[in-house]
């Protein structure tokens, strides 16, 4: 079987944009819902309504592979999961190193849903003395003293870093250096690399923080001012300046 190290993905080489790149997963999540249940076509509305994404850049994103679906008819599914899945690269195994086997690296570790995108979890490394040899999910932890043999006795080019921010560069670096070339990190850091390497950032607490945002926003419109009357007539302007402790003072300060 085709691993990672020897075969990679042709779509920079084909021109696919970096947006269309990024919305193909979300397709063949999508596509691969309607697979499971023996749907043989759908509409690009249908698809794009699955996918969270607008019919037109949908058909726009197809164009870039060659698929233009058929009038009345739709897109081919189980074609388009072909075809996405090997623009993807995920007809290949990709063997998969994590790095930092703690509480997410273990659940990373059991996540079922890895094999049956193309991935295979080859290898799980930790600094800890005393995980060496501890079987999670089936397979033994190593020590990060033998990271350079793991990467390439497994033929590892892609790795997932799951280690406290602190320790997260240095264990970039090694990897790297062992000819990792595709950087998962779940790490609350920014990982400097090379040109030639890709990095992907996963950062929980700060999709968290966007969230808060919109909850925040959503109480705030849902729930008038305090001091508000909806039935009160409109407030009359305020002076453009008060006074303080330094004379007059915008009502507003320039930022």
């Amino acid at each position: 079987m085709a691993t990672g190290r020897t075969h990679r993905p042709a779509t920079r080489s084909r021109g696919i944009p970096e947006a269309t790149v990024a919305r193909l997963p979300l397709y063949l999540r999508a596509l691969t819902a309607l697979s499971e249940r023996s749907v043989p076509t759908v509409s690009s509305e249908e698809l794009a309504t699955a996918a969270g994404v607008n019919s037109a850049k949908l058909r726009k994103d197809f164009s870039y592979l060659g698929s233009y679906g058929t009038r009345g008819v739709g897109y081919d599914v189980e074609y388009l999961v072909y075809q996405i899945s090997r623009e993807l690269g995920l007809t290949q195994d990709w063997p998969v190193a994590i790095v930092g086997i703690g509480n997410l690296g273990a659940a990373l570790a059991n996540y079922g849903g890895f094999a049956s995108r193309g991935f295979r979890v080859a290898a799980l490394i930790d600094a800890d003395p005393a995980m060496a040899g501890t079987p999670v999910a089936g397979i033994a932890v190593q020590h990060t003293d033998d990271l350079d043999r793991i990467i390439s006795d497994n033929g590892v080019s892609i790795g997932v870093i799951t280690t406290p921010p602190g320790a997260a560069q240095q264990v970039c670096d090694r990897l790297v250096a062992a000819g990792v070339t595709s950087i998962l990190n779940f790490a609350p850091t920014v990982l400097s690399v090379p040109e030639g390497v890709d990095v992907r950032k996963v950062d929980l607490s700060i999709e968290l923080q966007i969230l808060a945002f919109h909850e925040q926003r959503k109480a705030g419109e849902d729930a008038p001012a305090e001091g508000d009357d909806p039935e009160a007539p409109p407030m009359r302007a305020t002076p453009a300046s008060r006074k303080g402790p330094d004379g007059d003072m915008p009502a507003v300060m320039p930022a």
